[in-house]
């Protein structure tokens, strides 16, 4: 009885340590948009490049119902991870990766967070 017990309790305490817990990231709201290779989340302070990964694909699809332009920006609340650009990468300071997409805001019709290329 005593070794099935303690079979039980090596397993459980196994089990326990490894479990890989992922980081969340920072929940963070601002307006995203993304355009052919470059994605952009901005804030009220601060604008950061966005990684292009599989869960930015999948927020980018999820804001598509709320543009009328292809550069429009899109209010959002996502957690994410805040790493510093590549040395000699260009781009904004810092880039998030995003890790889990809370919400996406219908944007304000009197907000002008349009990007115009050109004229």
């Amino acid at each position: 009885m005593k070794k099935i017990a303690f079979i039980l309790s090596l397993t459980l305490t196994l089990g326990l340590l490894s479990c890989k817990e992922e980081p969340k990231g920072d929940l963070i709201k601002g307006e995203f948009v993304y355009l052919a290779d470059a994605a952009v989340f901005q804030t009220d302070q601060e604008i950061y490049g966005v990684i292009i990964d599989e869960k930015m694909h999948e927020l980018d699809d999820m804001v598509q119902k709320y543009k009328k332009e292809d550069t429009d920006m899109v209010p959002v609340e996502i957690r994410a991870i805040k790493t510093p650009k590549p040395e000699g990468e260009e781009g904004w300071d810092y880039r998030l990766q995003v890790t889990e997409i809370i919400n996406v805001f219908e944007p304000n019709a009197e907000s002008n967070s349009v990007i115009k290329i050109g004229s």
